[in-house]
């Protein structure tokens, strides 16, 4: 059984440092408005941005992105908030970035660790003989704004990048999982390279040489010493069991590797061992699945223009009619008349 505290860790909605948001009142000041009154009337208090490691929800950072979209009437806010973002926002993970003896071993430790910023995203690095691929997906349901925010992951992941490897960085294309907006000129402007839009991920491809590079700030001896305090932080503030296994199923799902044995090996344990390491909590695997394929397909129908069948090719039906069914159960509508209605 597990205890109501357990239970209570496990629904509480998920946060992210005061410092993923601070560049977003810059930008409004950019726009000649009051980023006191969008904050206030998004929710949040101005002040918690004073200190980046205050923290918020991620739905009053969604409910700040709509109220700044609304107030600028720019449909590519959250591009212009990722331009300005780059590995400080990350606090101690970011630091430990810049130490690293390699780009490769920095994005490991981002994806590792990025929970330690933000508990309601998932990253991951994807690598094959020629190119790899940097991705973000955010798993907090009930999200609005999810195309700002993945707009400015993308923007911070370049950032982040030309930091790691110098100047000289360029990547070969830039994937956003959401219709192509109307205009596309600032994302061209500032990316120049193919976009692609309606994929499956916000996501960065670039050579897999660019992993080899050594950061001009690489300093062995200071990474071990923040390793060290990101270790400390990681079992005082990590994410239940539960959470974890969410975060890993939303990029395995799309990946086709969400079998429970294939998620269980992610963990280093038995199918057994993760089952009743669920049931403590009150879940079960088949349910996590359930919850994050509805997750995924609201997602998809909400900001992508792929049919009804592609998304439940993307989610591992073999045939539409099955995923219209499992749609039907969860929402009590069809696909497309979710759609329609949102």
């Amino acid at each position: 059984m597990s205890s109501n505290r357990e239970r209570k860790k496990q629904s509480r909605p998920a946060t992210l440092r005061a410092g993923g948001v601070t560049e977003i009142a810059a930008v409004l000041e950019e726009f000649g408005v009051d980023a006191v009154e969008v904050f206030t009337d998004a929710g949040i208090d101005p002040e918690l941005i004073g200190d980046p490691d205050n923290l918020i929800s991620y739905s009053a950072r969604d409910r700040l992105f709509k109220e700044s979209v609304s107030r600028t009437g720019c449909q590519h806010f959250g591009l212009l908030v990722g331009q300005r973002m780059n590995l400080k926002e990350l606090g101690l993970v970011g630091l430990l970035m810049k130490t690293s003896p390699d780009a490769g071993k920095a994005l490991r430790s981002l994806v590792k660790f990025l929970h330690l910023h933000s508990q309601g995203a998932v990253m991951e690095l994807r690598v094959d003989d020629k190119l790899a691929m940097l991705t973000y997906d955010a798993f907090e349901p009930g999200l609005e704004a999810t195309e700002q925010t993945g707009y400015g992951a993308v923007a911070m992941m370049l950032n982040a990048m030309r930091t790691l490897c110098g100047r000289d960085f360029k990547p070969i294309e830039a994937s956003f999982a959401h219709r192509r907006p109307a205009d596309i000129e600032a994302f061209r402007k500032f990316f120049k390279v193919p976009l692609y839009f309606d994929a499956e991920h916000y996501a960065l491809v670039f050579s897999r040489d660019w992993l080899d590079v050594r950061p001009a700030t690489a300093d062995d001896d200071l990474r071990q010493l923040l390793q060290k305090q990101v270790d400390a932080l990681r079992v005082k503030h990590g994410l239940s069991f539960p959470l974890q296994v969410r975060s890993v199923l939303h990029s395995a799902l799309l990946a086709g590797n969400c079998s429970e044995k294939q998620v269980a090996m992610l963990f280093s344990i038995r199918s057994h061992t993760l089952r009743r390491r669920l049931e403590s909590f009150g879940t079960s695997f088949h349910e996590l699945v359930d919850e994050c394929r509805f997750e995924i397909a609201r997602e998809m129908l909400r900001n992508t223009s792929l049919s009804v069948g592609q998304i439940s090719s993307s989610l591992g039906y073999s045939r539409a009619s099955s995923f219209i069914r499992a749609f039907r159960r969860w929402s009590d509508t069809t696909p497309s008349q979710w759609r329609q209605d949102n």
